[in-house]
């Protein structure tokens, strides 16, 4: 019945039972939907991914029974991407892609659409036709668990890069699971602490990338977040759901639960979470006897199923585009991905790109260069087909012309590890250059496991300190979930961010160091001196079941220029064994206006010696704006590659909401500065080029009257005070005159409205005259709908 073509989705719904319906709206065991024999629904199958196809074998093909799912659940999400002990072994082999904390530092909307595009060829492969990701929450905090898996602490990058991952998924015919709907930011108690967050940092900072990318590539589903988001459950707030997904954002697809995150299924129902994931019988027990008592509203039940049918027919519809999937040509694009978003931190005296025709002897220090850290833990750790080992790609390069000698990372005792540092340096006083690669404390982070610092491993701290005295030309390589500190910073002479570099990064590596490619990635996150300096770290990571999000807007970038202080790199920091100039920046217009949007032009131009690429970043500065606001804010960007002398015309275009904030008190987006700075610069802290133009603020509606605002606040706006007059006069028969001596005595009053008025008419007039005075004037300035909810706020 459902796959006949001339049979629509409200027919079948018509024909399901109550037990039918319950179980479509639910999992069946870890990874599928429910299939309905009856009716010829088939199931669906799903995995982890987004940077590689996680498809276990016994996982997926599991059978139902409740503690066996929840065994193999806990296996996915505790396990341990450095296990060597066989994690991987009923996991088919994929190509495991560069995490999301490195894509974020490519900018680049085609590599991470080609990147969705193999992963779709995989899937089809596979079987799996939804691929649970990409995971979009802010990286508000280095010590985040699972921000490894995060773009940025920005929601332009996150917004613009998930929805080039999520087209390159879906139109080659797999569907993604934009995740996790909403602040999920901590992997401490993650179930159960609160994620307690104004509404206009939500709104500017932890919902916007979501916005973002749901407008620009339609994600077939959502999933909702772990944590209660301001006290409610994400996947049962209805105001997260409902109210701002579907009735604001416009959202047509299927939201699904995270793994077990559903602590009221009848209420995660109400509130707009259609599919709950993994199957559970005592929740679908829970939904079917709510479904029979009418605690959940059939109709809400039935409009459920209706995008939980549509979402299967969109799977059977769709087809892969080429047959199978070439393991080979991904591990390439994995690689090429790596070395475009490998970050050159720092290049001093430019000792990189190192020269093979002139080096004699290079001498590479630690484990990570034969045993690379390619990804994080947890949930999205795959399977690697092939992994690069920098050592072997390193002396490949040598290949004869010059000796490579390698020597594990310190290790042991305090003595120990001493003269294991003095070995090195005896060997570092004969070499040309030394690379030292450096790393996280593995098991120290991934899902369900923030860190709690931001050291490298002591020993790699205290062996490249020590080299600094030694080395000629010292390098360090950093592996990374996040930021870490860098004590040593000062005398090195160059480092290369890596992140988690997926398998190719070994070739990557060395393809920046020897030159091969120009390293023209930038940071998406700004790395701070120290953990102390993290915004928010104070009220990190909560008490007592809250996490105040205690910076409000002020996340990354936006802290450190608002608090003057100085980060060990700046957000879009990225060096090049090239240079850009910056030219010629014009806008297509001599005034923001309210609802317009605008151009920016400008000319970069390669003065240096190689071809490379620019990541060009266009921010934007509001002067004497309504509210506080950011020093700057990222609004959009560009990568252009240019040949040695080469110069390029780059345009991007700003829309009406870049230059808009958030008011909370009008429950809406506004326009109000004098000015804005347009700037476009090659980091949060390098401006290039900036253009003043001046801004023409909307009018904006006054906040709601109650009985308690200030009757300053009211006889501010000239109109409700020629309304105060009017009705002062009416109500106690005085002339106008008379009325308009009370509201000059009242005029300058802090205390409320009608505490002020009561002390010159006494209770001459009525709380309920009061109530529809304020009716009235929240009416007049706000419209007809307005004053419903409001009149009654006098008692």
């Amino acid at each position: 019945m459902f796959q006949d073509a001339n049979v629509t989705v409200a027919d079948v719904i018509a024909t399901m039972t109550d037990e039918e319906k319950v179980d479509i709206l639910s999992g069946r065991g870890l990874w599928k939907t429910a299939s309905i024999a009856r009716l010829n629904i088939p199931s669906v199958i799903m995995t982890d991914g987004t940077y590689g196809v996680r498809y276990s074998t016994t996982q997926i093909d599991a059978g139902n029974d409740d503690e066996d799912s929840l065994q193999q659940f806990l296996a996915v999400v505790n396990q341990d991407a450095d296990d060597d002990t066989g994690m991987f072994g009923t996991t088919l082999p994929a190509t495991c892609f560069p995490n999301g904390n490195l894509i974020g530092c490519s900018w680049d909307y085609d590599l991470t659409y080609r990147m969705g595009q193999a992963l779709a060829a995989e899937c089809h492969q596979m079987g799996v036709q939804l691929l649970l990701g990409p995971g979009i929450n802010t990286r508000r905090t280095p010590l985040a668990g699972r921000a490894y898996e995060y773009y940025s602490e920005d929601p332009v990058i996150n917004g613009d890069l998930a929805a080039a991952l999520i087209s390159g998924l879906q139109d080659h015919g797999i569907g993604a699971s934009l995740k996790h709907f909403a602040c999920n930011n901590s992997e401490i108690d993650r179930t159960n602490t609160s994620s307690d967050v104004s509404e206009r940092a939500l709104r500017e900072i932890y919902l916007a990338g979501f916005e973002r990318a749901i407008a620009r590539s339609a994600p077939w589903t959502v999933m909702s977040a772990y944590n209660p988001v301001n006290g409610v459950q994400a996947a049962e707030n209805h105001w997260l759901l409902t109210q701002v997904l579907r009735q604001e954002w416009g959202y047509e697809g299927l939201v699904v639960s995270d793994w077990h995150a559903i602590k009221d299924r009848p209420a995660s129902l109400a509130a707009g979470t259609e599919l709950d994931m993994p199957e559970s019988k005592p929740r679908k027990g829970q939904l079917l006897a709510a479904l029979k008592t009418g605690e959940v509203d059939r109709q809400a039940v039935d409009a459920a199923c209706g995008r939980m049918l549509d979402f299967v027919r969109k799977c059977l519809a769709a087809k892969p585009t080429v047959p199978g999937a070439d393991l080979d040509r991904h591990h390439a694009l994995a690689r090429d991905i790596a070395a475009e978003s490998i970050v050159l931190l720092k290049n001093e005296k430019a000792v990189l790109p190192l020269d093979p025709a002139t080096m004699r002897r290079l001498l590479i220090i630690g484990d990570g260069a034969v045993n690379p850290q390619i990804q994080g833990s947890g949930s999205a750790t795959t399977n690697p087909y092939l992994v690069d080992i920098p050592l072997s790609q390193i002396e490949a390069r040598a290949a004869g012309r010059f000796v490579v000698e390698h020597l594990p990372s310190p290790d042991g005792t305090a003595m120990e590890i001493e003269a294991h540092v003095a070995r090195i340096c005896e060997r570092a006083r004969d070499a040309d250059a030394v690379i030292v690669f450096a790393e996280n404390e593995k098991g120290r982070n991934g899902e369900g496991n923030d860190r709690d610092t931001l050291d490298i491993v002591a020993a790699q701290n205290a062996v490249t300190a020590t080299l600094a005295g030694v080395a000629d030309k010292l390098v360090v390589v950093l592996t990374m979930p996040d930021a870490v500190e860098m004590p040593w910073l000062g005398t090195v002479h160059a480092a290369l961010a890596c992140f988690y570099p997926g398998q190719g990064g070994g070739e990557a590596i060395a393809r920046i160091l020897f030159g091969e490619q120009n390293p023209c990635g930038k940071l998406s996150a700004t790395m701070p001196v120290r953990m102390e300096d993290i915004p928010g770290w104070h009220s990190y990571p909560g008490e007592h079941g809250h996490h105040l999000y205690s910076e409000g807007i002020f996340v990354g970038y936006r802290y450190y220029d608002l608090k003057k202080v100085a980060p060990a790199f700046p957000f879009g920091h990225g060096l090049s064994y090239t240079a850009f100039a910056y030219e010629d920046l014009a806008i297509d217009t001599t005034e923001i206006l309210p609802g317009s949007s605008c151009s920016v032009t400008l000319t970069i131009r390669n003065t240096g010696p190689m071809p490379g690429k620019e990541i060009v970043q266009i921010y934007v500065q509001p002067v004497v704006p309504g509210l506080k606001r950011p020093i700057r804010e990222l609004k959009a960007f560009a990568k252009i590659a240019l040949q040695p002398g080469e110069r390029k015309s780059v345009s991007l275009r700003l829309a009406p909401r870049d230059f808009q904030y958030f008011d909370p008190s009008r429950g809406s987006w506004v326009l109000q500065a004098e000015a804005f700075v347009i700037e476009a610069a090659a980091s949060s802290r390098d401006i290039r080029l900036s253009q003043l133009v001046p801004c023409r603020s909307e009018p904006l509606r006054p906040p709601v009257f109650t009985a308690h605002t200030p009757t300053s606040t009211i006889l501010s706006d000239a109109g409700a005070t020629e309304t105060v007059r009017a009705f002062i006069a009416e109500k106690l028969s005085l002339s106008a005159d008379e009325a308009r001596n009370i509201t000059e005595k009242v005029r300058g009053s802090f205390l409320g409205f009608h505490e002020s008025l009561s002390w010159f008419i006494g209770d001459s007039i009525s709380n309920e005259d009061v109530a529809q005075l304020l009716y009235d004037l929240n009416n007049e300035s706000r419209g007809p709908a307005a004053g419903s909810e409001l009149g009654s706020q006098v008692r």
